[in-house]
């Protein structure tokens, strides 16, 4: 049986909403991705600077971020890091495992006891 031009548009319209759909369901998707990767890289960093200086554990947020200001960002620990922003620019691919400073097996994600997924 013919379809009339208003069963074409319904049709139409119907298909319209279901892209319209998966295109939302997609997105959502997409930033869930992002999001569980941001959380690991977190607490991966997070992790990995608790290892190395644990005497951080202690201190507040404002004490850590004091810290941070007066260790890292200044001039030098900005010129520092964007040595390695060029380095990870000319490399093709950013290396998967993460070693310690000591050449040592790889860091884990998470060692401070985040999960992936959280967040």
């Amino acid at each position: 049986m013919a379809k009339t031009s208003l069963e074409k548009i319904e049709s139409y319209d119907e298909q319209i909403a279901q892209l319209m759909n998966r295109k939302k369901q997609e997105m959502q998707k997409h930033k869930q991705t992002e999001r569980k990767a941001r959380t690991k890289r977190l607490c991966s960093r997070m992790g990995l600077i608790e290892k190395m200086l644990p005497d951080t554990i202690v201190l507040t947020d404002e004490q850590f971020q004091t810290f941070l200001q007066k260790t890292t960002a200044n001039d030098f620990g900005r010129r520092e890091l964007a040595k390695l922003v060029v380095q990870v620019g000319n490399s093709p691919k950013p290396p998967k495992a993460k070693t310690s400073p000591q050449g040592n097996a790889p860091t884990p994600a998470g060692v401070d006891g985040c999960t992936e997924g959280t967040g």
